[in-house]
């Protein structure tokens, strides 16, 4: 994996410049003229292409700068992330300490002491690396609200075992 400063820099001027974040690929795509109106792609960019790029508008990525991805990427180093840790962190936001248990591999290990070396509560430094990425980056994009969390309409009405109506057991 290549630093994420390098890759970020040499994305668009190299073929094969290791892995990007999905801020990288969205600009790489609306420069090429993605649009989501699949009738504006045509000829500009492939149908996949508008696929890629109306799935990355509804991403952390959508709202993202080049200047805020490079800031992160520099302004982290005390947290001693690898580079996989700092592309989930740009591509996905973590909103919660949490989340970044979940991005960042053995973060309980890893963030255990701070880039002194001084014993910290690991779970203050899941929380001071949340106020980073809240400080940098922009708010994440809304969800629209047939994503929001919603039971299937056989679950609403069904009630559990332990709510069986007691006077049908006396029956």
């Amino acid at each position: 994996v290549l630093n994420i400063q390098s890759s970020l820099l040499f994305c668009s001027e190299k073929a094969n410049a290791g892995h990007l974040t999905n801020f990288e690929v969205l600009d790489f795509l609306r420069k090429r003229g993605a649009k989501t109106d699949p009738m504006g792609c045509l000829g500009a960019v492939a149908a996949s292409e508008c696929k890629v790029y109306e799935y990355l508008l509804k991403t952390p990525a959508c709202n993202q700068t080049r200047e805020s991805v490079t800031e992160f990427a520099s302004t982290c180093e005390g947290f001693k992330l690898t580079d996989a840790d700092k592309q989930n962190i740009i591509n996905w936001r973590p909103t919660s300490a949490a989340d970044v248990y979940a991005m960042v591999e053995e973060c309980g290990k890893r963030f255990c002491k701070d880039e002194r070396g001084v014993p910290q509560d690991e779970e203050d430094r899941a929380k001071e690396l949340v106020a980073l990425v809240n400080e940098i980056f922009p708010a994440p994009p809304a969800k629209p609200k047939d994503e929001v969390d919603m039971k299937p309409e056989d679950e609403v009405d069904a009630k559990p075992e332990d709510e069986v109506d007691m006077d049908m057991k006396d029956s």
